[in-house]
């Protein structure tokens, strides 16, 4: 079992990247993962590095290991909903996988009325918005209430390495600008509601809310996939389910669960 003893004992050797020799071709680096490219398989190194908004602020004993391990346990379980692009994990940090072609946008599916930035859409609707990311909402929500519905708001998702940032954009934007063709959009909402409400119930289970995530797609052989990662701090947030009701009624925020989620682009926070 990992304590905070663990953790501590650990700080002087955490995982921050890793070299492999040359004949695996050119290393590419992420914010947080190192992968290499071999025929048409990618291998993906997830290390303990933690970043917000494109810096890396620092890194977190074996905080690698528990996002591969958690996306691999996601992938398993949701395979029967979308194939993805998971074939094999032979180390705790590491991923061989399908090398899909990204598609350059992210389902970002809410459950809740939050956030804290001035992208987000709690920060829209109490300026007065009602449409925002081509969503209507209704009149009389306050901060962290539960939606009627689960909403997808997409975003951009610029290539690794880019300037460029998340673009908040409606459906009919990403169809009008040729991101993805209707078909294919309309597939991945319906199959990001479907992995948002099986994650939902699952987290219900154990004592989790599910508030919010983001799932990313590729195409394999044309195939449609799931591919980063799933369900896990560093694209998701999850708050305490027991305590809740009684800190929203007293005006409180919601207790979080995790040390590890990172502030990525402000798209779903």
């Amino acid at each position: 079992m990992i304590t905070q003893t663990t953790i501590r004992k650990s700080l002087p050797d955490v995982f921050k990247t890793l070299d492999l020799p040359p004949s695996f071709g050119k290393k590419h680096q992420g914010k947080v993962r190192d992968f290499w490219l071999v025929g048409d398989k990618r291998i993906t190194v997830t290390t303990d590095r933690q970043s917000a908004f494109d810096v890396i602020l620092g890194h977190i004993p074996f905080k690698g290991a528990v996002l591969n391990q958690l996306a691999a346990f996601w992938f398993e379980k949701t395979k029967a909903i979308v194939p993805n692009h998971m074939i094999a994990t032979p180390d705790p940090n590491v991923l061989i996988s399908h090398n899909c072609e990204p598609i350059p946008v992210e389902m970002v599916v809410r459950g809740y009325m939050s956030g804290v930035t001035k992208t987000s859409i709690w920060h829209s609707y109490q300026n007065g918005e009602r449409t925002i990311y081509g969503v209507k909402f209704p009149d009389g929500l306050q901060k962290n209430d539960k939606l009627p519905n689960y909403v997808i708001t997409p975003t951009t998702h610029p290539a690794a390495g880019s300037a460029l940032h998340d673009e908040r954009l409606t459906r009919e934007q990403i169809i009008k600008q040729k991101l993805v063709s209707r078909t294919l959009y309309k597939q991945m909402e319906d199959i990001s509601l479907r992995l948002f409400d099986l994650g939902t119930k699952w987290c219900k289970t154990h004592g989790l809310i599910l508030v919010d995530t983001k799932y990313e797609f590729g195409l394999y052989k044309g195939k449609l996939m799931l591919i980063d990662e799933i369900h896990t701090p560093d694209s998701s947030r999850f708050w305490l389910a027991d305590t809740y009701k009684d800190r929203l009624k007293h005006g409180r925020e919601p207790e979080n669960f995790g040390i590890y989620r990172r502030r990525r682009a402000a798209c779903y926070d």
